[in-house]
C-alpha cells in the first residue's frame, strides 16, 4: 500500500463517535510530487520518488538543481522512495494528497527520535543508581557501578549498558490507527504518538 513524507504538527485530544476521548498525533501529510519513476526494466525494482515542501535554489548543488529543471518543478526540502505503489499509473510532476488515507486505515510511522545528548546511565537506561547518600557516598548516587568481571575474563563485555548518547535515532512505530483526515487542509490525524519533535519529518506507509 502507498505512503506519504509528512510533517509532525503536534498532538491533541478528539472525540470519538462513542464520546470517547482519543489522543491524536496531527500530520501535515503532502501534497507529495512524484520527482522520478523507478521501474523494474530499468532499476529493478518499482518505486516512486516523492518529494516534500520547497528548497531555494541557492541551496541546491548545481548537478541536481539541472535535473529539477529539466523535470520542471522546483527543488524540494525533503525526497524519499515509496516502494508500494502502482508505478504505471503516475508521471513526473503528479500530486499526491492525503486523502490515499481513510478513517480506520492502519499506518506505520518512520521518523527520528528526539535527540537527548550525552546523558548517564540513570536517564539513559533506568539504572537505580548504586545507593543511599549514607557512609560517605554521596556523591555517588547516580553513578553505574562495576562495568567489569574478575581477572576473569578481564574484560568488559560488548553491550554493556553506560552513559552515551542517547535518541536521535530512526524509529518505527507500526499499526496506528488513522482516526481522522481532512483532505482539503492535508491534515491526516493517527491515534497515539509518533516519533520526532513537533515540525519533524516524518514517512507514513499503509
Amino acid at each position: 500500500m502507498p505512503g506519504l513524507i509528512a510533517k509532525k504538527i503536534g498532538m491533541t485530544n478528539i472525540f470519538g463517535e462513542d464520546g470517547q476521548v482519543i489522543p491524536v498525533t496531527v500530520l501535515e501529510a503532502g501534497p507529495c510530487k512524484v520527482y522520478g519513476l523507478r521501474t523494474a526494466d530499468k532499476d529493478g525494482y518499482e518505486a516512486l520518488q516523492l518529494g516534500f515542501g520547497s528548497k531555494k535554489e541557492k541551496k541546491v548543488n548545481k548537478p541536481q538543481l539541472e535535473v529539477y529543471k529539466k523535470l520542471g518543478l522546483n527543488p524540494p526540502r525533503f525526497v524519499k522512495e515509496f516502494k508500494n505503489f502502482d508505478v504505471s499509473q503516475f508521471k513526473i510532476g503528479d500530486e499526491i494528497k492525503a486523502d490515499i488515507f481513510q478513517p480506520g486505515d492502519k499506518v506505520k510511522v518512520t521518523g527520528n527520535s528526539k535527540g537527548k545528548g550525552f546523558q548517564g546511565v540513570v536517564k539513559r537506561h533506568g539504572f537505580g543508581g548504586v545507593g543511599s547518600a549514607t557512609h560517605g557516598q554521596s556523591d555517588r548516587e547516580r553513578a553505574p557501578g562495576s562495568i567489569g568481571a574478575s581477572s576473569y575474563p578481564s574484560r568488559v563485555f560488548k553491550g554493556q549498558r553506560m552513559a552515551g548518547r542517547m535518541g536521535g535515532k530512526q524509529i518505527t512505530v507500526r499499526n496506528l490507527k488513522v482516526v481522522k483526515v481532512i483532505p482539503e487542509q492535508n491534515i491526516i490525524m493517527v491515534k497515539g504518538a509518533v516519533p520526532g519533535s513537533v515540525n519533524s519529518i516524518v514517512a507514513i506507509n499503509k
